[in-house]
């Protein structure tokens, strides 16, 4: 178990570099939960939690001191509790987006206590000293990942006999509580992003996605595969409207000459 633990640490202080720093998207819930999977040796509850997870955080987007839930130790930590406790995944969601509520407000303090920090690299600016703003940067990103690491290798590596036991223990009741909160939560993510993104030119899309999945029992790939085949027709059609309108259209020679000769 330690092993497993300093893996998923490693990997939990990898991806909370990457989220604040690097932002390739590697710390995504739909990544971390088949490497969380691979370590503990189960890919696909990893890729199944990953995925639902992902459906959580989808439409949760940071702005400024509005912050969602930690996303990174929610992937990491649910994964892990799913995998360790052989509990419903839908249980583990509604134990991981707790957890990174917790963890979240945690980060705020830790960005808080650098915040004197920027004082001191105003006057390396003014000093001109880049070599000590290059080494403010390192010492935060190795910080980050220190505290990223600790809260990953803790939970799993002690408590995930307690969590097992805590599971066998627990009421019925509770756990088909927090299952259909788990369910629930991937729909509120959802939302979330259509809330965003929706358009009316797109609700004809998802009517027609809605009657796909719920009245004709079309497997989710096939539903994906239509909507690609329909996203490619559109792409091309707006690409030939578009080559045919620079067709048609003046050039800048022909307009100059007709405002010389007055017409």
């Amino acid at each position: 178990m330690f092993t497993d633990a300093l893996l998923i640490g490693l990997l939990a202080g990898l991806a909370g570099v990457d989220l604040f720093d690097g932002l390739t998207h590697f710390h995504r819930p739909v990544v971390i939960g088949p490497l969380v999977g691979l370590i503990l040796g189960d890919v696909q509850t990893g890729l199944l939690v990953g995925g639902s997870l992902e459906l959580v955080w989808m439409g949760m987007v940071p702005l400024a001191g509005a912050q969602p839930p930690n996303v990174v130790i929610g992937g990491v930590i649910g994964t892990a509790f799913a995998i360790l406790t052989h509990a419903d995944p839908k249980v583990a969601i509604g134990i991981a987006v707790p957890f990174a509520i917790a963890v979240q407000g945690c980060i705020t303090l830790l960005f808080t206590a650098f915040s004197p920090m920027m004082h001191k690299c105003d006057k390396m600016v003014q000093e001109l000293n880049w070599r000590g703003i290059e080494r403010v940067n390192y010492l935060g990103i190795a910080i980050l990942f220190c505290f990223y690491f600790i809260v990953a290798f803790l939970p799993v590596y002690f408590g995930a006999d307690a969590a097992s036991a805590m599971v066998q223990k627990a009421p019925t009741w509770l756990l088909d509580g927090l299952a259909v909160a788990g369910g629930m939560m991937p729909a509120i993510g959802f939302s979330l992003l259509m809330k965003i993104m929706m358009k009316k030119t797109y609700v004809a899309y998802f009517i027609l996605g809605f009657i796909s999945v719920t009245f004709l029992n079309m497997p989710i790939i096939a539903v994906a595969l239509g909507a690609f085949a329909i996203a490619l027709i559109d792409f091309f059609n707006r690409s030939r409207n578009e080559q045919d309108g620079d067709t048609n259209a003046p050039s800048s020679s022909t307009h100059a000459q007709e405002m010389e000769d007055g017409i």
